[in-house]
């Protein structure tokens, strides 16, 4: 079966998929390099193309991506199998963007995301300074390898830190942590796209869905790739290293600040977050913390017990 073959056969699927929810389908345009249809939701309309190439068959879902009508139309294409990422052994790139996060299982303290361009030259040298699976690696290495790998790696490279109480409005807005990944991940990787011209974004696999950003007719070229344990390739633990690294400093400022906090989850992490909660008030603690945790929950019940 021919890359247009199987394109054809991918957005019929589609096709199938969409009128067995009920919803309006339009009929299938023949492109240059994809096949198109149009569907509709509360008289939103939203364009599927399904492109065919030397890279292999790619769809894209354009429309108003803060719409709830998109995301409806995204979510059930993404989710199913056979749009999904394909689970054949990868090889690393020559050069690509490695994206990767730190701090989405800590109570206290910020998303990190980090997003690095590394070619073979740059892969070789973060080799030779130690860059690997930052959960290899304790704080002392990460801090020293991170001022290296920015110095390696200068102007190619990007950071996203989503602080506390910013991290709490996102949440509030996306309702769910996956997505919020997606955005923060995609904005990364976007601002560093619109730096360096890369046509492979390699992602240490966060969600079943495909990243926001590789929705963007603009990136329509570029090969999004979403893999469990990505930090096997350089340029993704060298991200992940940026991201610890990030979050780490904002442990240190605190602790500067006179308030040492501790990471994870655990029942340590309760009751510290339980002493602060008394301590400093919940709207306070509210700025340290994530507050759609359980924990949250946990400490003010125990906290109402005891008064």
């Amino acid at each position: 079966m021919t890359t247009k073959e199987k394109a054809e056969s991918e957005i019929l699927k589609i096709i199938s998929l969409l009128k067995s929810k009920n919803y309006f389908v339009s009929e299938i345009e023949e492109k240059n390099y994809n096949f198109e249809i149009t569907t509709a939701i509360n008289k939103s309309k939203i364009k599927i193309l399904v492109y065919f190439g030397k890279k292999g068959v790619k769809t894209i879902v354009q429309g108003d991506t803060n719409s709830n009508e998109y995301k409806i139309i995204n979510e059930l294409i993404s989710q199913q199998p056979s749009l999904n990422f394909n689970n054949e052994k990868i090889i690393e790139p020559n050069n690509y963007i490695g994206s990767d996060e730190c701090g989405k299982g800590d109570f206290f303290g910020p998303l990190v995301i980090a997003a690095v361009y590394v070619d073979e030259a740059t892969k070789d040298k973060l080799k030779n300074i130690g860059v690997k699976d930052s959960k290899k690696l304790h704080d002392d290495q990460i801090d020293k390898i991170a001022k290296e790998i920015k110095s390696l790696c200068k102007n190619q490279f990007e950071i996203v830190q989503i602080n506390p109480s910013k991290y709490n409005q996102l949440y509030e807005k996306f309702k769910n942590l996956n997505r919020l990944m997606n955005w923060a991940h995609s904005k990364a990787i976007e601002e560093l796209l619109n730096k360096i011209n890369c046509s492979t974004v390699i992602t240490d696999q966060f969600s079943k869905l495909e990243l926001n950003i590789s929705n963007h007719p603009q990136h329509s070229k570029v090969n999004f790739i979403q893999e469990t344990g990505a930090e096997k390739f350089i340029g993704v633990a060298a991200a992940s290293i940026l991201a610890r690294n990030n979050f780490n400093e904002w442990f240190y400022q605190k602790e500067k600040e006179g308030l040492k906090l501790p990471k994870g989850s655990s029942i340590i992490v309760e009751k510290k977050a339980l002493e602060l909660l008394n301590l400093i008030g919940e709207e306070k603690l509210n700025e340290l913390i994530k507050t759609h945790f359980k924990t949250l929950k946990k400490i003010k019940s125990v906290n109402d017990i005891h008064k």
